[in-house]
């Protein structure tokens, strides 16, 4: 992660031959000495930068000027010179101590001293003459400094005795002030990225110890001793600077491009760590409120108004912000900030510890360190409510599937979030390899046991600690018996509901008799039944044999689906239309058979299309569509038309005898013709054989779709200029064009469209009356979902299941994939036990929440029934839970909402977090219908939590007495 410098502040470090160096970044000159911040504790260099202090320097340079004048026969050995120098007590190689002066000497005239003194002869013509800095110097005149100065390259750092002995030796120039730089306690604020501040030089002595020299810049120049950890860098850092035991640091490395890089592992060396010469390290100090500095650079809208800087509230009751579709990771959040003793694993730091960057299956450490920032800020008491935006980037960066802001499950990020935690924090670095042994009629407890130190030898963590259990599997193969025994680790238990087998269909019954409405019927259908079962549970309503009924789905004023006597009632959706047509016949015609045919028919009108001329005209579906039930004897265009108007006739009114002449003479040639419906004259039967029929065919002549199986005429002869209300055509399926003539298609499923003329709908046809039904008793029925008892859906779970198709399993005996017999037990549970209802149900063809209300204990939720392993009964707190935190899932499958019931570890009172509000609840008003994911903590472990010894502090139990509801919201 790289971030810009300039908007954060702590501690530089400058590395040299991969030897840490720490500074103060900040603009050179510095014109104060010895400056102390507002509230924070920093060292600057001396420097006279005004002229007033350039006086009194020249000045005191001036009195003393005498003494500087080199005295060639007072000069010690050169020997000597360059011990007292370089490696005395008071050389350049001693430690740092607070409150101490070091000076810079430029580095031509420091050389010329170092071939001076070690060429051996003091008449040499290398003497180096009085200390001359003029190169450092911007200006003569107010003795600024230059920028950009670099250590090693521009000026070497003496500390104050060996500066004197220079002087004393060979003097100052005249007028030159001396430079000096003041050493002390230092938490440093980043003014700018520009410039040199003043720095401390990480070196090593023969003991390995860091040591600390004051100096400006980089040196390239410095040996390389053995490279120490940067863990050993930050700590000394820590203590030099006097960094409380309390607060948190973390290190960055400033690179080329001026940005910066987290340094997440410590425990790398230096060289490891890939840090350059000259490279800037910055430790960075969390503020009181829990945030980062450099948080400010990723967090929006993160000014803080003048009430929000010093508000305190309790610990632990901070809301997050809903950054789009984000209640799912709020609701877990929240859940799981509120397990007391993971919480107070990341408050006291002891994560950093335990952090693996070289896990693989890790995500290198980022998620648990974004996951501590996050419980700092809300468990610092500073917050009412926070951003996780941060903490969002980083689930996203590892798991794309929770990348951007749709809707997800709050359980699946928890999953994600535990696992991620576990492989971060994984004290296992390298993981062995572990083969899994069966049980082989070994005892329980052996295999147990062996399977518990087989997966802690893989997975050693804090949410191992915590949140880890054991099952017990048993699969027997239903061919030869064999019997597998295994025990497995699980995080969480995912319990079904106990649901009925039953489910409520709406169906409307159109029934034959024109004269009854259209009823509609609530219908209580197994769940895994088939269509048959549907027409049985509504031959009880209304008395029609099954065998009369057909059923279709009607979608858009056509039938979407027609179906078959044997389909699963599956295939039908809640939302779907039913309709439920009484019928005498079959919509296939069985050659030689009696039976009437019966025919879908579709309602059309026909509409001016937006056309040029409006020549043409388009056709559009209204109504409901129906099956007619039609005599094979009368199946002609007339006896069609005949029926149809019978079936029509509640709210299709027949013309009267005012209306039995159109009002259009024809020719005398055209009144010879019969004037029966038949296909318009814009459709596809267009084939002018005498057998087919058309706008032009006689009465005798049959449907096309009958082909050759339709016997007889009709027995309803047409009546001369009678008015048509309406012309019959054949169509597709889809009711929305015109069918071909082929014989395949044509005989495979006759469809019927029911044309009108616009003028002839509105004075004919009753729109209000067609859509007209009745409600049937039964649709006053609701199906009462009875609550059902947590302990109950436990049972579930542990009940012997038959593997899925999808899922078989490999007898090692029969040496092939069985259908076994699988059975769940629990063996040992964990400290929190985390229980995930599984309200969600999908299938092949539907999807469903179910709202079930489960009832679920607040206190002494008592597992001992239920593990299978001898049990300590001296102990029966082991075997007890109290309950710390809901996640509630509001809404359908769809859309819906996430929140969070939890306890606060430290008052023990109960509050509704619902993204950034938080409000204090009764404990009555925690169950509800919405309750998804339940967290429990193990009452042992609560009472080690109350000891002084648990912890610092005295957290509540889950238990402690509620305030007066008055102060309560009603969340339910």
């Amino acid at each position: 992660m790289a971030v810009a410098p300039r908007l954060f502040g702590g501690l530089c470090f400058r590395f040299r031959d991969q030897n840490p160096e720490v500074a103060v970044e900040g603009r050179l000159p510095i014109s104060h000495s010895c400056v102390g911040c507002r509230r924070e504790r920093t060292a600057m260099a001396t420097v006279a930068a005004n002229p007033a202090a350039a006086a009194a320097a020249v000045a005191a340079a001036a009195a003393v000027a005498e003494d500087r004048e080199p005295q060639h026969k007072e000069l010690p050995g050169l020997d000597s010179q360059w011990r007292q120098i370089e490696n005395g007590e008071s050389g350049r190689e001693r430690p740092l101590r607070a409150g101490e002066s070091w000076f810079l000497v430029e580095k031509h005239w420091y050389k010329q001293w170092e071939a001076y003194v070690q060429g051996g002869d003091q008449d040499s013509s290398t003497f180096p003459g009085c200390i001359n800095n003029a190169t450092l110097f911007q200006d003569e005149i107010n003795w600024r400094l230059k920028e950009g100065l670099v250590e090693g390259e521009d000026y070497v750092l003496l500390p104050a005795a060996a500066w004197h002995y220079l002087v004393s030796w060979y003097g100052l120039e005249h007028g030159q002030p001396p430079i000096e730089r003041k050493c002390g306690p230092v938490i440093w604020r980043l003014i700018e990225d520009t410039g040199i501040g003043q720095a401390c030089e990480v070196r090593r002595d023969e003991s390995g110890m860091p040591r600390w020299i004051d100096h400006f810049g980089s040196h390239k120049d410095l040996e390389c001793t053995p490279s120490p950890r940067t863990g050993l860098v930050l700590r000394t850092a820590r203590e030099r600077f006097l960094v409380e035991p309390q607060e948190d640091t973390r290190l960055w490395a400033k690179n080329s491009e001026g940005s910066l890089d987290r340094l997440y592992d410590t425990h790398i060396t230096v060289l490891d760590a890939a840090l350059e010469t000259g490279q800037l390290i910055i430790m960075e100090t969390r503020k009181k409120d829990g945030t980062w500095p450099s948080a400010q650079l990723h967090v929006m809208n993160n000014n803080m108004s003048e009430e929000d800087e010093d508000f305190k509230g309790q610990p632990g009751i901070c809301g997050l912000t809903n950054l789009g579709n984000t209640c799912f990771m709020n609701s877990a959040l929240q859940c799981l900030s509120n397990v007391p003793q993971l919480t107070e694993y990341f408050l006291n730091n002891c994560y950093l510890e335990e952090l693996n960057f070289r896990n693989p299956l890790g995500m290198k450490g980022e998620i648990a360190e974004a996951y501590a920032d996050l419980v700092k800020q809300a468990w610092s008491g500073h917050h009412r409510s926070i951003v996780p935006h941060v903490f969002k980037n980083k689930v996203g960066h590892f798991a794309s599937q929770f990348l951007g802001y749709q809707q997800h499950d709050s359980q699946e990020l928890l999953s994600f979030l535990l696992d991620g935690l576990h492989e971060d924090l994984n004290r296992v670095k390298k993981k062995e390899y572990v083969e899994l042994c069966d049980a082989a009629g070994r005892p329980d407890q052996e295999v147990a046991q062996e399977a518990w130190q087989n997966h802690k030898r893989r997975n050693d963590s804090v949410i191992v600690d915590t949140f880890h259990g054991l099952f017990k599997s048993t699969l027997v193969c239903p061919d030869c018996g064999n019997v597998s025994v295994t025990f497995d680790p699980f995080c969480y238990l995912s319990v079904p509901l106990p649901i009925s087998h039953k489910r409520v269909l709406e169906v409307f019954f159109i029934p034959m008799d024109p004269r009854r409405k259209p009823e509609q019927h609530r219908l209580v259908v197994p769940k895994k039944g088939k269509i048959s079962d549907l027409c049985v549970a509504l031959s009880k309503h209304t008395g029609i044999s099954p065998e009369r009924m057909m059923v279709a789905d009607v979608f858009s004023h056509r039938f979407y689906k027609l179906y078959q006597l044997e389909e699963p009632l599956s295939s039908i959706l809640d939302r779907d239309d039913i309709f439920v047509y009484e019928v005498s016949g079959r919509i296939e015609a069985i050659e030689g058979s009696r039976e009437d045919i019966v025919v879908p028919v579709y309602l059309r009108e026909r509409t001016p299309a937006r056309d040029y001329n409006n020549s043409y005209y388009g056709l559009m579906l209204f109504g409901h569509p129906l099956l007619v039930s039609v005599p094979r004897d009368r199946f002609t265009w007339e006896g069609l038309y005949n029926v149809l108007m019978y079936r029509l006739s509640r709210y299709v009114t027949k013309p009267n005898s005012d209306d039995e002449d159109d009002g259009d003479e024809k020719e005398d040639d055209e009144e010879d013709k019969d004037d029966v419906p038949g296909p318009s004259t814009g459709g596809s039967l267009r084939d002018p054989e005498p057998e087919q029929a058309g706008p032009s065919s006689g009465v005798t002549n049959r449907c096309p779709f009958l082909l050759d199986n339709c016997l007889g005429t009709s027995q309803w002869p047409p009546r001369r200029r009678r008015k048509q209300l309406f012309t019959l055509q054949t169509v597709n399926s889809n009711g929305t064009s015109d069918r071909t003539t082929s014989p395949e298609e044509v005989h495979a499923q006759p469809y019927i469209a029911i044309d009108w003329e616009p003028e002839m709908k509105k004075r004919y046809y009753d729109e209000v009356e067609a859509e007209g039904y009745v409600k049937h008793d039964c649709v006053g029925y609701v199906m009462k979902k009875a609550p059902v008892r947590l302990q109950e859906c436990i049972e579930l779970f542990t009940t012997v299941e038959t593997l899925e198709k999808e899922n078989p399993w490999y007898c090692p005996s029969c040496k092939q994939h069985q259908l076994a017999t699988k059975k769940l037990d629990l063996w040992m549970l964990p400290e929190i036990l985390i229980i995930h209802l599984k309200r969600f149900s999908y299938t092949k063809f539907s999807r469903e929440k179910l709202d079930t209300l489960v009832e679920f204990p607040i206190r002494d939720l008592d597992f001992s029934e239920f593990v299978i392993q001898p049990q300590n009964e001296s102990n029966p707190e082991l075997y007890k839970y109290d309950l710390i935190a809901v996640s509630n899932h509001y809404g359908g499958m769809r859309d819906g909402h996430y929140t969070t019931f939890a306890c606060n570890k430290d008052s023990g009172q109960w509050h509704y977090f619902d993204d950034n509000s938080v409000s204090p609840v009764n404990e009555n008003q925690i169950e509800s219908k919405a309750a998804y994911v339940l967290f429990y903590q193990r009452q042992d472990v609560a009472r080690r939590l109350l000891s002084p010894a648990g912890s610092s502090g005295a957290p509540a139990s889950p238990a402690c007495s509620s305030p007066p509801s008055s102060e309560f919201m009603d969340v339910n």
